[in-house]
C-alpha cells in the first residue's frame, strides 16, 4: 500500500510543485543583485588592495629602508635594497613587490614607521602574465601618487578626524 501511494505522488509530481512554489515566492521578491560594474557595493575605510608606496607632500619619497616589511612578511613578497643617498640618509634603491606571494595580510603597512607602504582601497587590477603582477618600485610610487588623497582621507579616518 505504501509503495502505491509513493507511486501516485511521484506520478502526480508533488515535488516539482512545491519547488515551483518556493521559486514563484522568490521570483516577486525585491532583488538583491548588484550590477557590478556600473553599481559598486560599499566599502569599508580599512579594505586592504593593492599596495602603494607613499611620498611625502615635498615630493620625497617616505621609505627610509629600514626593511621591517620585508622582515615581517610572511609570504617574503617584498624585496627591497637600500643604499646611501647623497645627503647620508639611507634610501631603497629596489623595492619589489610579488603580488602572485602577496596574501594581503597588512603586516607590512602595520610595520612601517612613516607610513611609506600601504594597502590602498584598489582591487580592479588584474595580470594576463606572472611578470604583470610583480610591482617595482616606480610602479608602487605611481600607484601611491595616484591615489594619495584617497590615503589620506582615509588615514585622517582613522586617527579620528573628518
Amino acid at each position: 500500500m505504501r509503495k502505491l501511494a509513493r507511486f501516485l505522488k511521484s506520478f502526480a509530481l508533488l515535488e516539482l510543485l512545491r519547488g515551483l512554489a518556493v521559486t514563484g515566492r522568490y521570483f516577486f521578491a525585491r532583488k538583491i543583485t548588484v550590477r557590478y560594474p556600473e553599481e559598486k557595493t560599499p566599502q569599508s575605510p580599512r579594505f586592504r588592495g593593492l599596495h602603494a608606496l607613499r611620498r611625502y607632500p615635498n615630493g620625497e619619497e617616505r621609505c627610509v629602508g629600514c626593511k621591517l616589511c620585508e622582515a615581517v612578511c610572511p609570504a617574503m613578497a617584498i624585496q627591497i635594497d637600500v643604499a646611501e643617498g647623497k645627503d647620508g640618509a639611507r634610501r631603497t634603491t629596489r623595492h619589489d613587490l610579488d603580488l602572485t606571494k602577496c596574501i594581503f595580510c597588512g603586516f607590512c603597512e602595520e610595520a612601517c614607521p612613516v607610513e611609506a607602504i600601504v594597502e590602498t582601497r584598489a582591487y580592479e587590477y588584474h595580470g594576463e602574465t606572472r611578470g604583470d603582477l610583480y610591482y617595482t618600485k616606480e610602479m608602487l610610487l605611481a600607484h601611491g601618487d595616484r591615489h594619495e588623497a584617497q590615503i589620506a582621507a582615509d588615514r585622517a579616518g582613522e586617527r579620528g578626524g573628518t
